[in-house]
Order: structure tokens, then C-alpha cells, then sequence
């Protein structure tokens, strides 16, 4: 089960780290199990299962898995599309529980089958365009319970029923899920020890209970271990396969999306390496538990994986322990959770939709490519109104096309289009050689070839990181580099803070007109690399680096 016996010195911190995430994650399992239309029970069946399962079986240390944002908007359309075939959520429940199944089955296999290392190929736009659909989706469901009534299934049917938000509304519960918003907001700024969630969830739930104010609640949850539900499955009609198979996919695409990204961030945090096709079949394996207890999917949770590692959780243990956690909650505390209000859970999931939608790629639409914020609009469009599994294949495929496309442009230009190479075995060019001769010790030329774009740019990164220590400064060489996509910009933006990190000094050097133009407009060219650091001819940063190295 462990790869290596466990050091018991790391026991009280992974105590701590796997208690405090587990706080964080009870009102958003229960919050998440609403929103799924299968009840709050099933988010915390999920949260103890992804949790429990992921932490031991799963390819990063200190990740806290359980039901996220985007897996259960995904989820809840699943659960609408499949009351719609049968009629009812009873006949459903063979569906929803064998796609669940499903979707953890595949995701057990991407990882036998290395498709992690393909995953990093999504563009950033279409990632970015999905998230923020996302986002927005769970703040707009979440309107109508926020005022105290029942939400509409869909976006757009919110859309066309908000006459009846302004006409019906219960005063009660929007003060509530205002009370609510305004704790997960202005608690933190007293402390940040106890989780604002929490703290606001247990709050708005007294006033209610005590006020004994007429709003909808959670109702009563089960107690006890749950049973199985796996009957249903036999029953499945032929003619829902698809729609199994439609949901199952996106399912295990997106769990293994938000998982690995997770893991990159715990990475990042505990400076080591997490092993993504372990991650992708552990995470994989607590689907598949969850979806036969009838639980929600689940993935690596940010929010849980950050604060588990801030309070100490430095192993797999910590992971385990935030589910075990959620599994004492379940048998002991069930019955008081049947009280708090719908209101109050919308409350918290409001703020949680619109930390999901990426401001900071709204931010730059006006200033990136405009194939990519156009990619990143259609998708975000598809997501929040239309079909979940239609916006990411058509971002990803729209993305292609118009890379293809402006590949195709710079070749007739006569522009070579290469990848990246450095150092790393190449000879230094022909106007380099006296001076790498004289500084190849301080000094170090990464050579970019042809256009840096999304599929470039975990490669990219990757040579950053493999920089040698003792490198006082990095010319980041581009006369070869006609264009660069949103993907290419957030690649160089992160990959210079990271070298910054280290205390080593980037020069740019032939910058083109598009790339200089798109490194201005977020800010890289002047806040991290100063105007004074960007040079039209190599021999211009050889004079400059003699003098100030």
C-alpha cells in the first residue's frame, strides 16, 4: 500500500493537515451533493470514498480528493439528462451509478495506458473557456435556492424564469445566503485558522434554526453506512448506452484534468514530483467505490490539497485521514446536518463559482491571439448554455484548426517551425561561441525554434526547470519565434518566476514583433523583465551581461 515504511515523525502534521482539509471539505461535499440533484448524502459518500481511496492508492502525497466543482456540474447534467430518459430519479439511478462507475473505470485506465502525458496537450483556452463556463454555471443554479426557491434544471431555464426569482423570493433565506457570503468573505480577514465555509455554514444555520425562519433545509439525511447501489445496473436500456459512454468519458477527462492540475499546484508547494498515471488510477479507483455507494465523482480539490499541505500534511496519511474524517461525520453527526438551510449551502457555493471562472484569462481576452480568445468565448458560451461535452470538443477542435491554419501561414512565410532546443546537446551558434567559451558557467542560451504554443509549452517548461543551479543568468533567445499563443505567454510568464526564484536574471533577445507585442500586453515586458533587459542583437545582452552580471 506504501512505498516505503512510514517516518511516524511526520505523523502529527499529517493529523493536522488531514483534519483541517477534512473541515474544509464538509460543506462543500454537502453543498456539491445538492447541487448534483442526488442529495447532500450523496456528496459526502463521494468526499469519503475519492478521499479516502485517492490518498492511498493516488500518485501525490499530500492531495485531498473529493467532489469539485466541475465534476459535479458535470454530474448534475448527467442526473437531468438521465431523469429525462426514465422518467424519474428512482429509474435513473441505474444510469447515473453505471456511467459514475464508468467514468472511474476509464479513468483506471488512462492511467495503465500513460494518457497522462497526452492530457497536458489541451490548450490553455479551452481549458480556460471550460472552468470559467463552469464557474458560472453553478453561480446561476445557484440563484434560485439563494432566494429560498426551487432552481430550474438548466442555465438557460434560470434564465427565462427569472421573473419568478423577483416576484417569490423568500426575504428570509436571501438574508441568510447574504449573511452566508458575507462570513466566507470577512471571516478570513479575523482568521484564517478555522475554514470561512465552515464557520459560515455553521453560523446561518443557527440563525435559522433558532429564528425557526420558514426556509427550505437539507431534510433528513441517512445515517450509517450506506448500501449499496449497484441493483439498477442490470436494468440499464440498451438505448441510454451512449449517453453512458457521452458522460462517462468527459467524466474521467475532467476528473483526471482537475486531478493532475492539483497535483502540479502540491508539487509546486512541496517541491517534489507527483506520479500522474498513479494519481490518474487512484483517482480512478475512488470513482469507482463512490459511483457502487452512490456517491458523486470527485477529483484532486485545490482548496483541500493547499490547506492539508499549510498545516502540515506531508504524506499520503493526511489524505486518508481528511476521509476518515467525513466518514465519522457521516456516522455520528448526520442528523444535524438535516438543518441547515438550502440558502445557506448557496451561499457557499456562489463565492466557490466564481473563484472557479479564470479572471485571469478574461483579463488578457482583448490582448492574446485573437484565434485564442475567441476559442476561449465559444467555449465558455457552449459550457454555460449548451452542451458540456460538445464546448470541449469544440474548442479543442476549433484550437487545432486555427493552429494549423497560422502553421500553415508561417511556412508559406518561409519560417522555420521547429521545437524548442537549448544547450542540451546543441552546439552554441556561430555568434555565440567566444562568449559561451569565456561564461558557459554563469551564463546559460535557451534557442526557441518557430512558434510557442500550447502543445510546446509543458516541453518548454520542463528544460526551465532542468537549468543548471549554479546559472547566474538565462538568455531566453527568440529570434526564431514569429508568434506566440496565450498558452506560449503564461509558459514564459511562469517559467521566469520561477528562475527569479532562483536569483537568476532573464534577458530577451530578437524579439519579433507579435511576441514582443503580446509580452507587453500582460505585463511580462516591463514588471518582470525590464525593457532594459530586451535586446535586439545577441552581442547587444553579451555587453550588457558583461557589465552587470
Amino acid at each position: 500500500m506504501f512505498s516505503k515504511k512510514y517516518d511516524t515523525a511526520n505523523l502529527k502534521g499529517d493529523l493536522t493537515g488531514g483534519l483541517v482539509a477534512g473541515v474544509v471539505a464538509l460543506p462543500l461535499a454537502l453543498a456539491f451533493g445538492v447541487q448534483s440533484g442526488l442529495g447532500a448524502i450523496a456528496g459526502l459518500y463521494g468526499a469519503i470514498a475519492v478521499g479516502i481511496l485517492a490518498a492511498i492508492f493516488g500518485g501525490t502525497a499530500t492531495q485531498a480528493s473529493g467532489p469539485t466543482g466541475p465534476m459535479t456540474v458535470v454530474s448534475a447534467a448527467l442526473v437531468a439528462a438521465a431523469i429525462e430518459a426514465t422518467g424519474s430519479l428512482e429509474d435513473a439511478m441505474g444510469i447515473i451509478v453505471l456511467t459514475f462507475l464508468l467514468g472511474g473505470i476509464i479513468q483506471i485506465l488512462f492511467g495503465l495506458i500513460n494518457i497522462a502525458g497526452y492530457i497536458k496537450y489541451f490548450p490553455y483556452p479551452v481549458v480556460s473557456g471550460f472552468m470559467s463556463g463552469v464557474g458560472l454555471i453553478i453561480v446561476i443554479l445557484q440563484l434560485f435556492p439563494f432566494a429560498g426557491l426551487s432552481s430550474p434544471k438548466s442555465t438557460i431555464a434560470v434564465i427565462q424564469d427569472l421573473p419568478r426569482l423577483f416576484a417569490e423570493f423568500n426575504w428570509q433565506a436571501l438574508v441568510l445566503g447574504g449573511l452566508t457570503v458575507l462570513i466566507y468573505y470577512l471571516f478570513p480577514k479575523i482568521t484564517k485558522a478555522v475554514p470561512s465555509a465552515l464557520v459560515a455554514l455553521i453560523i446561518a444555520s443557527l440563525v435559522s434554526y433558532f429564528l425557526q425562519w420558514e426556509v427550505p433545509i437539507i431534510g433528513e439525511i441517512p445515517s450509517g453506512l450506506p448500501d449499496l447501489k449497484i441493483d439498477g445496473i442490470l436494468s440499464v436500456d440498451s438505448g441510454t448506452y451512449f449517453l453512458i459512454l457521452e458522460y462517462a468519458l468527459v467524466l474521467a477527462v475532467l476528473g483526471s484534468i482537475d486531478s493532475l492540475l492539483t497535483s502540479v499546484i502540491a508539487d509546486n508547494m512541496t517541491k517534489t514530483k507527483h506520479n500522474s498515471n498513479r494519481e490518474l488510477i487512484g483517482q480512478g479507483i475512488g470513482n469507482a467505490v463512490a459511483a457502487i455507494f452512490g456517491g458523486i465523482p470527485g477529483a484532486g480539490a485545490t482548496k483541500g490539497t493547499v490547506v492539508n499541505i499549510n498545516s502540515g500534511g506531508k504524506t499520503r496519511v493526511s489524505g486518508t485521514v481528511h476521509g476518515l474524517f467525513l466518514l465519522a461525520v457521516l456516522l455520528g453527526l448526520g442528523s444535524l446536518a438535516a438543518y441547515i438551510p438550502l440558502a445557506v449551502l448557496a451561499g457557499i457555493l456562489i463565492p466557490i463559482g466564481f473563484k472557479i471562472v479564470d479572471t485571469k484569462g478574461l483579463k488578457h481576452l482583448l490582448v492574446v491571439p485573437k484565434a485564442d480568445a475567441f476559442v476561449l468565448i465559444v467555449v465558455l458560451l457552449f459550457t454555460t448554455f449548451g452542451s458540456l461535452i460538445q464546448a470541449v470538443g469544440i474548442g479543442v477542435t476549433l484550437a487545432s484548426l486555427l493552429f494549423m491554419k497560422r502553421s500553415s501561414d508561417i511556412a508559406e512565410e518561409g519560417l522555420q517551425v521547429g521545437t524548442l532546443a537549448g544547450f542540451d546537446g546543441e552546439k552554441p551558434w556561430q555568434d555565440e561561441i567566444e562568449f559561451y567559451e569565456k561564461y558557459k558557467d554563469k551564463v546559460y542560451i535557451k534557442h526557441l525554434y518557430g512558434p510557442l504554443f500550447f502543445g510546446f509549452t509543458s516541453h518548454f517548461q520542463q528544460e526551465i526547470k532542468n537549468i543548471p543551479p549554479q546559472i547566474e543568468a538565462l538568455i531566453i533567445r527568440m529570434d526564431r519565434v514569429p508568434h506566440i499563443d496565450q498558452s506560449g505567454l503564461y509558459a514564459l510568464e511562469d517559467a521566469i518566476l520561477e528562475l527569479y526564484d532562483k536569483n537568476v536574471t532573464v534577458v530577451f533577445t530578437g524579439l519579433r514583433e507579435q511576441p514582443l507585442d503580446k509580452l507587453k500586453s500582460i505585463d511580462i515586458i516591463p514588471d518582470l523583465v525590464p525593457e532594459n533587459q530586451c535586446f535586439t542583437t545577441i552581442g547587444k545582452s553579451f555587453d550588457w551581461l558583461k557589465s552587470n552580471l
